[in-house]
């Protein structure tokens, strides 16, 4: 008889991620809200951007020094209702929020706030951020451009990030209405589960440089580190499906958060 899989409360998985960011010189303080964020994705069911990513994301990226524990954000430009910052590469779970809470103030003082962020790192779920917003009552608007993993339309390589472009409404319900997805068909940690899982990646989402859709989701994952197959666009590849949409809207992401930032692309 197989065992059941273990069933952990969210409070001890959240505890753990915290402690987990203690010991690698995070803040309290930060290291609280580093596992706020992660464990609300968890708790929306998004098991691509919780816990499984703890390791993978932060913890081996800031041992590999591509990311730091404890870096300051800094304020390069400021206006009544905008702002420019710099993370210092440190972790985007602590940097976005403080970006976010930074245009909520701004929003609720003069009416609208936009701060973008320069140097930063992945930040978790986009959602997290819209729904700061819309807990204060405002609307939430948020994106980002990541490393590059989508192949344009008619492509194979991987020229766009996932570039999630991400809104939260406030609603008369108990909830608000939040859209967070990426602009691909699929994202690399949902192939990550699948791997933890054991189950092929669904048809569609990646294409190599053949232009074979795969499916064999460990050997999917060794080639895209090695730049081998890449994701496909919201619709797909190629234009039955209306592919060059999703190519679409993950090229604006790119534009935007390049230009107003003056960061890197691709």
């Amino acid at each position: 008889e197989e065992e059941a899989d273990p069933i952990l409360d969210f409070d001890y998985m959240k505890k753990f991620m915290y402690e987990v960011f203690i010991s690698y010189g995070v803040t309290p303080e930060r290291a609280e809200i580093c596992s706020d964020v992660l464990i609300e994705s968890d708790k929306r069911g998004i098991d691509s951007h919780g816990l499984g990513r703890l390791k993978p994301i932060y913890c081996d990226r800031m041992d590999n020094g591509i990311l730091f524990p404890d870096k300051p954000i800094d304020i390069l430009k400021e206006t009544e209702t905008t702002a420019l910052l710099d993370g210092n590469l440190g972790l985007g779970l602590y940097i976005g929020p403080y970006a976010m809470d930074m245009a909520i103030q701004k929003a609720k003082k003069h009416g609208v706030g936009f701060v973008a962020v320069k140097n930063s790192t992945h930040y978790g779920i986009a959602g997290y951020y819209a729904t700061m917003a819309t807990d204060a009552g405002c609307i939430g608007l948020t994106g980002t451009n990541a490393r590059p993993s989508i192949a344009p339309t008619f492509g194979v390589e991987p020229m766009l990030g996932t570039n999630p472009l991400t809104f939260g409404i406030p609603s008369d319900d108990d909830f608000p209405f939040v859209i967070d997805c990426a602009t691909s068909t699929n994202q690399r940690g949902k192939i990550e589960k699948y791997a933890r899982e054991g189950v092929p990646t669904p048809q569609g989402a990646v294409i190599d440089l053949d232009g074979i859709e795969r499916t064999d989701t460990d050997g999917i994952l060794r080639d895209m580190v090695l730049g081998k197959c890449a994701l496909t666009p919201v619709g797909g590849a190629g234009d039955k499906m209306a592919g060059y949409k999703g190519y679409g809207w993950a090229t604006t992401v790119e534009l935007l958060c390049t230009a107003i930032q003056s960061g890197p692309w691709g």
